[in-house]
């Protein structure tokens, strides 16, 4: 019976079951790959990119011409935006000069893909000269926040 349709007495028929090692070693670099992934997606998250030397269109974002910003771009339900919210009031209400604009993507999805902002929170640093000193994607730390801020020269100038 077997022999008319191509196969040998010997063999059986494939049934769809993967050997006990092969799925364990599968799983295993599944789970590596997993890792690996989350430690890398964690070093990056909150970290400084650079702006650009380009001019930030202000108008859209509510920022005060002549003085430096923090931008947070912020949506209704990001879980991380409170918690980073309420640190970038904390830095601003502590340098002179420096004001926190927050900005919700949820009323004004056009702002998000003008300025490229892909996840949130998004915070932007921008110069007293309107230019985009920094980019943070993602929770930045309050140390990375301080020291961007200490780069500029408005800040620098102030007593």
């Amino acid at each position: 019976m077997l022999c008319h349709i191509g196969l040998s007495p010997g063999l059986r028929p494939y049934r769809g079951l993967m050997p006990l090692t092969s799925a364990l070693l599968s799983l295993g670099a599944l789970v590596l790959i997993a890792v690996v992934a989350g430690v890398i997606w964690r070093a990056a998250d909150g970290r400084r990119r650079g702006g650009s030397t380009s001019a930030v269109d202000l108008a859209d974002l509510g920022v005060t011409p002549g003085r430096v910003s923090l931008v947070q771009f912020s949506t209704e339900t990001c879980t991380r935006c409170p918690q980073v919210r309420r640190m970038l009031q904390g830095v601003a209400a502590a340098h002179e000069g420096v004001d926190h604009v927050d900005v919700d993507l949820t009323r004004r999805p056009d702002l998000a893909r003008r300025h490229r902002v892909l996840s949130t929170p998004t915070t932007f640093l921008i110069g007293a000269d309107e230019a985009l000193v920094a980019r943070f994607t993602g929770a930045p730390r309050r140390g990375d926040i301080e020291s961007a801020l200490a780069e500029l020269p408005a800040l620098q100038e102030a007593p």
